[in-house]
């Protein structure tokens, strides 16, 4: 990639604990490959399902972030203040008929094997409905940077949901959304979002923009095999060495040492001249 290159990564945490070693490796390898390539580094706080989020979580990432000189550019985005713009999304693929309102339960989808039956869709109160996205009876296909080309039955994804029957509006739709909005070009996340790719690809083009590119690494596990997680209740990162933590996560993502001694500054400048994703193991598990 050229030094000419316009580049905007962003990290983009949920706040339902604190930074944890493996989103602190997810965190690290986007920053250093967008300022490897003079990019922008944006930070966005994913908080759209209060039931899952733990108070003050937020402010305990950026705090994480800030004590790793993890330093990221303009402000920071709440995907809270950002509900209208979710609903204007909504409304422009409802009028496409590219999503539409589903009243079936989980199990009710699996009895079916995804298929949406006509009279689950005349039936329903759209008061008291999901809205999902539907699927193209198409394979997905795209060049990931680290996993090479990728193939998905987009029938083993079906048809995501957009927004909940609670009115809360999902993932896949809100991070569209935004990664429009800030002008997204390069995402690098953990390969357990992999599935996410091809909904979101086509929610892009359904919206008149174009797909970022697309980066998925190996997360990060126990012993046991088990994903470090907030859910999982990983044990946040130890502020206090914010060092040792760097010089880790640089082994994990298969990047050359630091020189001893360094501080977290030098340690990421070090990062960003020597930065070689391609160094990046392409297992889908790195044991810790």
């Amino acid at each position: 990639m050229s030094e000419q290159t316009h580049y905007i990564g962003r990290f983009a945490p949920s706040p339902t604990g604190p930074l944890h070693l493996g989103s602190l490796c997810t965190a690290v390898a986007s920053y250093l490959d967008a300022r490897a390539n003079q990019g922008k580094w944006l930070l966005r706080i994913e908080n759209m399902d209060p039931p899952r989020e733990q108070v003050g979580a937020d402010q305990l990432i950026i705090e994480a972030l800030q004590c790793h000189d993890l330093n990221w550019d303009g402000d920071i985005l709440w995907q809270s203040t950002r509900h209208d713009a979710y609903q204007s999304a909504l409304q422009t693929l409802l009028d496409q008929q590219q999503a539409f309102y589903c009243s079936c339960s989980r199990r009710q989808l699996a009895d079916q094997q995804g298929i949406h039956l006509g009279d689950c869709i005349a039936k329903l109160d759209k008061n008291d409905a999901a809205v999902r996205l539907r699927a193209p009876a198409t394979n997905s296909i795209w060049q990931d940077r680290l996993q090479g080309e990728i193939h998905l039955d987009a029938s083993t994804i079906g048809d995501v949901v957009l927004k909940r029957r609670d009115g809360l509006y999902a993932y896949q739709l809100a991070v569209v959304v935004d990664d429009i909005f800030q002008g997204v070009t390069h995402v690098v996340r953990g390969i357990d979002l992999l599935e996410s790719t091809p909904p979101q690809q086509w929610l892009f083009e359904h919206l008149g923009a174009a797909a970022p590119s697309y980066l998925h690494l190996p997360i990060l596990v126990t012993p046991e095999g088990d994903k470090l997680s907030k859910q999982g209740h990983a044990p946040a990162i130890d502020n206090h060495s914010p060092e040792q933590n760097l010089r880790q996560v640089l082994g994990y993502l298969g990047q050359a040492p630091a020189p001893a001694g360094a501080s977290c500054r030098e340690i990421l400048d070090w990062g960003i001249a020597h930065w070689d994703s391609g160094k990046i193991t392409r297992s889908t598990k790195i044991t810790v």
